[in-house]
């Protein structure tokens, strides 16, 4: 299962109820982090989470509203006698920006590996699931983050007798190892029946409609998406400073044909998000507002107890 929770929903500045931007996912073991907006470790330890895990913290962009809880939170996993390398991803500049934060917070102790995103897509492979980047539409570079688990197919005993397989090496196909002998090469796709649907979270935010994110949030079970303005008078200015709208995060899920939307980052000015669901989910039914702390848990279908 992958467990979510929308730390921050907010945008440009924090308010007294409402955090700035950030998401924190978790899977087996191993916990995710898009953003880091001033109030991030508030959120994390409202919602009862473990800042030790943190593996990896995926970068949108580099403006203040998105990064300005980072120093605090090393500091506190370097109080926590954190050893284990922490991994930072984000646009060009990742390592610089980083350091620069890092003249209130110098001395850590662990390492820091940067990736800095250098396509327009990219996948970066962790232990058991994988963060594929693309870039958006924003007046600065900036990337959404899917992240995905991979679910492979059931383990077919007639095919791996059909393959003349032996017992023995049963249990090690089926996790995905590839074993070779001096007679023949075994691998898993003898062993399993075709791969069954995984899950999918999508995360985007700062910007434009672009098609990469139509194409990223392609039946995602969560699209979590900017809606920084609902007033249709406020449209010439989310054009202008290339943010969103709620109706236009509304039409990408639907025609992403994604399972649930939340919509986030929004403008300060945005007081009551609630006033514009309605029209929301006129065009996508399965829209919800995010809001601090909201959280979802998504499984496996059919998944055997």
């Amino acid at each position: 299962m992958l467990e979510l929770c929308l730390i921050g929903c907010g945008g440009m500045m924090p308010l007294p109820y409402r955090r700035l931007t950030s998401l924190m996912a978790r899977y087996n073991g191993s916990s995710i982090l898009i953003d880091c907006g001033e109030g991030t470790q508030i959120g994390i330890k409202q919602k009862g989470w473990s800042f030790k895990p943190l593996d990896v913290i995926c970068f949108t962009h580099y403006h203040a509203d998105h990064i300005s809880g980072l120093p605090g939170l090393l500091l506190t996993l370097g109080n926590a006698d954190r050893t284990e390398p922490l991994l930072l991803i984000g646009p060009r500049g990742l390592e610089y920006v980083v350091n620069s934060l890092r003249v209130i917070a110098p001395d850590l102790p662990f390492p820091i590996r940067f990736h800095e995103l250098e396509e327009k897509e990219e996948n970066i492979y962790m232990d058991g699931y994988r963060i594929e980047a693309f870039q958006v539409n924003h007046n600065v570079t900036c990337y959404g983050y899917a992240i995905c688990v991979d679910r492979a197919g059931r383990f077919d005993v007639e095919k791996a007798k059909a393959n003349e397989i032996p017992m023995k090496y049963w249990s090690r196909l089926q996790k995905g190892e590839t074993i070779e002998t001096p007679e023949k090469v075994f691998t898993k796709e003898m062993v399993l029946g075709p791969a069954r649907k995984g899950l999918k979270c999508v995360y985007t935010t700062d910007t434009r409609p672009a098609k990469l994110i139509y194409k990223y949030a392609r039946e995602a079970d969560l699209f979590i998406c900017e809606g920084m303005y609902g007033n249709p008078e406020k449209k010439e200015k989310a054009m202008a400073n290339r943010h969103m709208m709620m109706t236009e995060a509304a039409k990408i899920a639907k025609n992403s044909q994604a399972k649930k939307l939340w919509l986030t980052h929004y403008s300060p000015s945005l007081a009551h998000p609630e006033e514009y669901l309605e029209g929301i989910r006129d065009i996508f039914p399965a829209a919800d507002l995010g809001k601090d702390g909201k959280s979802l848990t998504l499984r496996f279908e059919d998944r055997e107890e």
